[in-house]
């Protein structure tokens, strides 16, 4: 098995899943000395690079691919050009792969390739619209409309996993978990809206295993990757404020909600429970509980460095 974006938030925990389940993972990194994971044997290449992207799957043929990488920067990945680039990357990757002799792919899509505007219900795959209004949820579209013909037509399996709110550590400084965490932290007062809309929260080790079952089940086409629970924004804060011990620094409804925001951003998981057999195991406190206490640890170490180029075009 070949898996690439594996240095990433959801990379590492999910090779470690991986090569815990028996997997034989060989992951691609373009970092001078990626992380020791038992079980992962690293391969220095560059997605960037179609010479290298060629070389290594010729050599190493895998069976199954993994695909992972993608360029998520907080704030910046919703509408950033690099979005074309990683469409183009994926393409040439998976045909690689499927040329090599591939059996089955498994990829990463988001919950922003849904149209929020009319999410009333919890999503369903192969039911709900898709209408996304980002760039980065159009060019995760439209890689899986063309990836899925492909597939058909030339013979192997695709499998896509549609991700929705994680949370957990290693998380990139700047996103609502981990911004609130180190905030409170650090003494920092911190300013939130009311929380009352509805959002569906994973812990990425639930991530990783939800991946890990996917690739070893024979499911195809479009699953939701998350809990099917939707947790009010409010409830994450109240978690985070108990597991820090900092409450009184939320200035809680001091911010507009953002104009167009929606209600409820749920998954429907009976695909994910029924087919491919995995539920989530972490609750939302046991799972924040485990975000905090790590960042607790690195805040004993020091402030993390950020995150280089390299590990932001990971997951």
């Amino acid at each position: 098995m070949l898996v690439t974006g594996a240095t990433g938030f959801v990379g590492r925990p999910t090779v470690a899943a991986l090569a815990g389940e028996g997997f034989e993972v060989h992951a691609l990194s373009s970092r001078l000395e990626p992380p020791a994971v038992a079980g992962v044997q690293w391969h220095r290449a560059d997605l960037r690079s179609d010479l290298e992207v060629d070389a290594l799957l010729a050599d190493l043929a895998p069976e199954q691919l993994l695909h992972m990488a993608w360029e998520v920067q907080p704030g910046r990945f919703w509408d950033a050009p690099e979005n074309l680039l990683w469409v183009e990357r994926s393409l040439h990757l998976v045909r690689a792969f499927a040329e090599a002799g591939g059996r089955r792919a498994v990829l990463l899509g988001t919950c922003a390739e849904y149209d929020w505007s009319r999410a009333r219900a919890p999503l369903e795959e192969l039911t709900s619209p898709l209408t996304p209004s980002t760039l980065y949820g159009v060019a995760k579209d439209a890689l899986r409309r063309v990836l899925t013909a492909y597939a058909e037509q030339v013979g192997f399996e695709l499998a896509w996993g549609r991700l929705f709110f994680l949370y957990g550590p290693r998380e990139a400084p700047g996103r609502l978990v981990s911004s609130l965490i180190t905030s409170l932290l650090a003494g920092e007062p911190v300013a939130t809206t009311a929380g009352a809309q509805r959002r569906d929260f994973m812990h990425v080790d639930d991530v990783a295993g939800g991946i890990a079952a996917l690739l070893a089940s024979g499911v195809t086409g479009p699953v939701n990757l998350a809990s099917g629970v939707a947790r009010t924004v409010a409830e994450v804060v109240d978690q985070i404020a108990l597991a820090t011990g900092r409450g009184e620094l939320i200035e809680r409804g001091a911010l507009a909600d953002r104009p167009g925001e929606p209600a409820l951003l749920v998954a429907d998981t009976t695909r994910l429970r029924d087919e491919v057999g995995f539920t989530q195991r972490i609750d939302l406190a046991d799972g924040i509980a485990d975000a905090v206490e790590w960042w607790r640890a690195q805040s004993s170490e020091g402030p993390p460095a950020a995150a280089t180029k390299a590990e932001r075009a990971d997951r």
